[in-house]
C-alpha cells in the first residue's frame, strides 16, 4: 500500500514538473547565437527549428562524436533525417533547450525531406530484401572452396585460384559490413552486430568500429579536404592542389604536411595509384589496430569483441598461408594475389570521390543535398553487375539516403536524377572505365602541379629520367 502511494506521489510530481515546464516561457535563439555552442564541451544543434543541447549525448551517440562535432552549432535537419529512423526523435526531446527564431528551409531541402518521407511511407527503408542471406552464403562458399583448394590439392594454380577466391570473399564482406553499418540487415540489432564482427573483424581482419568511425565522418563531411578522412591520403596521394597547403586533418588531429617526401610521392601518384591499391589492405589492418590498441581518446563500443574478432583473422589466415607446400615464394604470391584482388574494391571506393568536387572547411548543415551530389560519382553498370559493385555504384543515391537498402538504389536513381535537374544541380555518372580514367586524370593534374612546386623549391632531386617524366607525365 505504501509502495502504491509512493508511486502515485512520484507520478503527481512528474506531472507537476511537466506542467511547470509547459508554463515556462519558450526560449528563442538565432542561428548566430546557436553557432557559439559548437565545442565538445558545449554543443548545440537544431532540427526542424528546435534547438537541442546534445553535449551530454555526445559520448553516447551511436554514430560517434565526430559527425556531431563536424556539424556543431548548425541546423542539421537534412543530415538527421538521412541517418536516423523515426525512433530517434524520442531521444531528441529530452535535450531541447530553445527554438530557432530565424529558421528557414530552402526549396532543395524541402523537396529532399519530402522524398525521404515518401520513401518511408512506401516502406523502402524497412524492406531489405535477401541481400544479406545471399552474401553470407556466397562468402561461406568462397571460404570453403579456398580452404579446400589449399588443403586438398598440391597444384600451384589451384592455390592461386584460392587466393583469388579470398580476394572476392573480402570484397563481399566489405559490402556486407558497409550495409550493416548503415542499417540493420538482420532481424535484430544483436544479430546485426554479430554479422558485423563475423564478416568484418573475423573474416577480413578489419575492425567494424574503425570503419564506422571513419565512414560516418566521411558521409557527413563528404570530400572536405580537412574533415573527410576518405580524401586524406598524404603523403601518397593528393586529390587537390589545396592539400599542398599542409592542411590540418580534423579526423586524424594532425597536420598533413606537404614536405619533400610528399612532393616526391605525389609527383608520381598517377603511376603508383594501382600498385598501392593492391596492398592498401595493409593500411586498413594498421588503422584498425591503432584504434583498438593505441587510441585511448576514441570511444569504441565493444572494444574487447572487436579485438577478439581481429585476433580470429590473424589466427586463421596466417595458418591457411602456412599450409601452402611451395615455400616462401608461393606463400608470398598467395598473399599478394589475395590482397590485389580485393584491391579492386579499394579502387571502387576511390572512383566514387577522387574526381569530383572538393572543398576546405567544416561541412554546413544548410547545403546537405548540394554537398552530397557535388562530392559523389555514380558508376553506371547493368543490373547483372550489381554484385560486383555492392550497391556503391549508386553513390549519389547512397549518400543522400544512407539508410536505404542497396536493393532499392537502382529504383530511386531516376527520382534523384529528376530532383537534381529540377534544382539545377549536377548529377554525375559515367561507366567504370571512364571513372578510372577520370580518377587518373585528377591524380595526374595534381601530380603535375606538385612537380612544379618541387621544381620551384628544388626539393626533388632531378635527373634525365625524372625530367622526361616531369615533362610528359
Amino acid at each position: 500500500m505504501v509502495a502504491v502511494k509512493d508511486a502515485a506521489a512520484m507520478g503527481d510530481a512528474e506531472k507537476r514538473k511537466k506542467a511547470a515546464a509547459a508554463e515556462k516561457p519558450e526560449r528563442h535563439v538565432t542561428s548566430a547565437e546557436m553557432a557559439r555552442h559548437s565545442t565538445e564541451g558545449d554543443l548545440w544543434v537544431a532540427v526542424q527549428g528546435k534547438v537541442y543541447d546534445v553535449t551530454a549525448w555526445l559520448p553516447r551517440h551511436p554514430g560517434g562524436d565526430l559527425p556531431l562535432l563536424s556539424l556543431a552549432g548548425q541546423d542539421v535537419t537534412d543530415a538527421f533525417v538521412a541517418y536516423h529512423p523515426p525512433s530517434a526523435w524520442r531521444v531528441l526531446d529530452r535535450y531541447r533547450v530553445a527554438t530557432l527564431s530565424d529558421y528557414s528551409v530552402s526549396d532543395v531541402s524541402r523537396d529532399y525531406r519530402r522524398l525521404v518521407a515518401d520513401f518511408a511511407r512506401a516502406g523502402l527503408f524497412d524492406r531489405k530484401g535477401h541481400g544479406c542471406a545471399v552474401s553470407l552464403c556466397a562468402m561461406a562458399a568462397l571460404l570453403a572452396a579456398a580452404v579446400y583448394l589449399v588443403l586438398a590439392t598440391a597444384s600451384v594454380a589451384a592455390h592461386m585460384a584460392a587466393a583469388v577466391m579470398l580476394g572476392f570473399l573480402w570484397m563481399q564482406s566489405g559490402f556486407l559490413g558497409h550495409d550493416s553499418g548503415h542499417y540493420v540487415v538482420m532481424r535484430s540489432r544483436g544479430l546485426n552486430r554479430a554479422v558485423q564482427v563475423l564478416a568484418g573483424n573475423c573474416v577480413t581482419g578489419i575492425s567494424i568500429a574503425w570503419w564506422k568511425r571513419t565512414h560516418n565522418t566521411h558521409h557527413i563531411a563528404c570530400n572536405s579536404l580537412d574533415h573527410d578522412p576518405d580524401v586524406q591520403h598524404m603523403p601518397l596521394f593528393a586529390v587537390s592542389p589545396r592539400l599542398f597547403d599542409s592542411l590540418t586533418s580534423a579526423f586524424y588531429r594532425r597536420v598533413m604536411r606537404f614536405d619533400a617526401a610528399a612532393r616526391l610521392l605525389v609527383s608520381y601518384q598517377h603511376w603508383t595509384f594501382y600498385p598501392v591499391m593492391c596492398v592498401a589492405r595493409v593500411n586498413l589492418f594498421a588503422q584498425s589496430l591503432l584504434l583498438l590498441l593505441a587510441d585511448t581518446r576514441a570511444r569504441v563500443p565493444g572494444r574487447l569483441a572487436e579485438l577478439a574478432g581481429v585476433a580470429v583473422f590473424w589466427v586463421w589466415y596466417p595458418w591457411l598461408v602456412s599450409r601452402l607446400p611451395g615455400g616462401a615464394g608461393e606463400r608470398a604470391a598467395f598473399v599478394l594475389l589475395s590482397f590485389a584482388v580485393t584491391g579492386i574494391q579499394h579502387v571502387q571506393f576511390c572512383l566514387n570521390h577522387f574526381s569530383v568536387g572538393t572543398y576546405v572547411g567544416r561541412p554546413r548543415g544548410d547545403d546537405w543535398f548540394q554537398k552530397q551530389t557535388r562530392g559523389t560519382l555514380d558508376v553506371a553498370c547493368p543490373p547483372w553487375m550489381d554484385w560486383f559493385h555492392g550497391g556503391l555504384q549508386f553513390q549519389v543515391e547512397h549518400h543522400l539516403f544512407p539508410r536505404l537498402p542497396r536493393c532499392h538504389l537502382r529504383r530511386v536513381a531516376p527520382v534523384v536524377r529528376q530532383l537534381c535537374k529540377k534544382h539545377g544541380l549536377h548529377y554525375d555518372s559515367c561507366g567504370f572505365w571512364e571513372a578510372n580514367a577520370r580518377t587518373l586524370r585528377t591524380l595526374r593534374d595534381a601530380a603535375m602541379q606538385a612537380r612544379a612546386v618541387a621544381a620551384a623549391g628544388g626539393a626533388v632531386p632531378k635527373n634525365l629520367v625524372w625530367e622526361a617524366v616531369n615533362t610528359h607525365g
